[in-house]
């Protein structure tokens, strides 16, 4: 009988077809095609099995590990098929979706700090295994270290490539986040298809592209891309395996992944924004033809409030244009139909309904394309507790509540201009001549300084 654990591997592999690139043959595994959706499900179990059977991991057990997210996924997965408890420490730059799906899933889910390094308390790796020594049958799988996850991509992954690319590969593009599918792969490579050259894809701001092409250690730096790059080099990484290496910037990922989505139908997350970036520039650098392999890592369903959100990538400078206006800042504008408002006539559920599923605190009340005033949560709450019953309350118009003083800045003052409206504790609203543009707040003026010391 087959079970859902069965399913994991035995991913198929599809051709390119409407990307550039160059003289070479591009193929992508779908590693997104696993149960939990992404190549992570290999290792998790590979690893819970290999703990088993060294008696490390027994029933009624905990499994902690320190994840960017897909491990940690693929190990709730397995674990909660097995009977185990599972607590996964992650970094506060994560996705949401991942960190709902994997409480979905139960795991238990401690977020900690992004921007510290190996040895602070708060490292995620340092914390997880913190957390194993205070918890009572707990193991930390240590996905870094454990010789169980390049044994699981050496096992399955590889031989899968190979025979799905009928002995016939030329390179293999991948990531490093464990250092794993490199090292699994590139070992049965070398034995099996010497002629395969394994590619890095990293993050600019990672230190293992650098390393590869410098030989130097560099300071690492920060990046938005999630599940690969590093700050240092995995034990499970085994970098002599690398003939090539290319570091590629977010943007340029987070644009790769949405082209493989509008180009080819393939929805895939940031990682693997990283790995088709590097796969065309390698591609293209030929001279003569290749059969190239590069993985879809995992879904981009995970990555929706990222790489695929508009206001996301204006929020880190990706989009629009930079003046040193105050246009610069309005992430939504409305006339681009990106902006969350109400009319005059909308009741109070549907401006509440509308703050919570943008996850906002004030609204614009549009009156046709004219802006007719604002309406904050604090205009809701007095409404509703003046109101003789909250369903009355709730049914009141948005005209009843609304602000109508409105205190409006030109798109093309200076950005040092916006200070003094938020001393006043007002939104700043933005207008292109007699046009409204969008609101800026406090949080978009953090965010433009934030930016400009990358």
């Amino acid at each position: 009988m087959t079970t859902i654990l069965d399913l994991i591997g035995g991913t198929p592999l599809v051709a390119i077809k409407n990307l550039d690139t160059g003289p070479c043959e591009l193929f992508l595994k779908l590693e997104s095609a696993n149960p939990s959706g992404s190549i992570k499900d290999r290792p998790a179990r590979a690893m819970i099995e290999a703990a088993e059977r060294d008696g490390r991991l027994k029933a009624g057990g905990t499994i902690v590990e320190a994840t960017a997210g897909n491990t940690g996924l693929g190990l709730a997965f397995v674990g909660a098929q097995k009977g185990y408890r599972t607590i996964l420490v992650v970094p506060d730059k994560m996705s949401r979706e991942k960190i709902v799906h994997a409480r979905a899933m139960g795991a238990e889910v401690v977020l900690t700090r992004s921007d510290v390094g190996k040895g602070h308390a708060d490292y995620y790796q340092d914390l997880a295994a913190t957390i194993t020594q205070k918890t009572a049958g707990a193991i930390y799988i240590n996905q870094f270290e454990n010789p169980a996850n390049p044994a699981a991509h050496e096992a399955t992954t590889a031989p899968e490539i190979l025979q799905q690319m009928d002995g016939d590969v030329d390179a293999v593009v991948v990531g490093v986040g464990s250092g794993g599918t490199l090292s699994g792969v590139g070992r049965f490579m070398k034995k099996n298809s010497p002629k395969t050259k394994m590619v890095l894809a990293d993050p600019i701001g990672s230190i293992l592209a650098p390393l590869v092409t410098t030989g130097k250690m560099t300071e690492a730096g920060s990046w938005a891309v999630e599940g690969i790059g590093e700050d240092f080099v995995p034990p499970n990484c085994d970098l002599s395996l690398v003939k090539d290496a290319f570091s590629i910037s977010d943007q340029d990922s987070f644009n790769a992944a949405r082209d493989l989505l509008s180009k080819e139908g393939i929805l895939a997350g940031s990682s693997s924004g990283t790995l088709l970036a590097a796969a065309l520039r390698y591609c293209r650098a030929q001279s003569e033809p290749k059969r190239v392999v590069s993985l879809v890592c995992d879904s981009g369903a995970k990555y929706l409030s990222k790489v695929f959100s508009d206001a996301y990538l204006a929020q880190e400078g990706w989009t629009g244009t930079h003046t040193g206006k105050v246009r610069d800042l309005v992430i939504n504008p409305i006339r681009e139909g990106s902006a969350v408002f109400v009319r005059p006539e909308d009741n109070l559920r549907t401006v509440f309904a509308r703050m919570r599923a943008a996850d906002i605190s004030q609204l614009p009340v549009m009156k046709g394309d004219k802006l007719a005033g604002l309406v904050d949560e604090s205009d809701v709450l007095a409404a509703l507790m003046s109101a003789q019953d909250r369903a009355r309350g709730f049914a009141q118009p948005v005209s009843d509540v609304m602000t109508t003083r409105l205190e409006t800045i030109s798109a093309d003052a200076p950005i040092t201009d916006l200070v003094p409206f938020f001393k006043q504790d007002y939104v700043a609203i933005v207008m292109d001549g007699d046009r409204f543009l969008g609101l800026v707040t406090r949080i978009d003026l953090i965010n433009h300084f934030r930016i400009a010391l990358q």
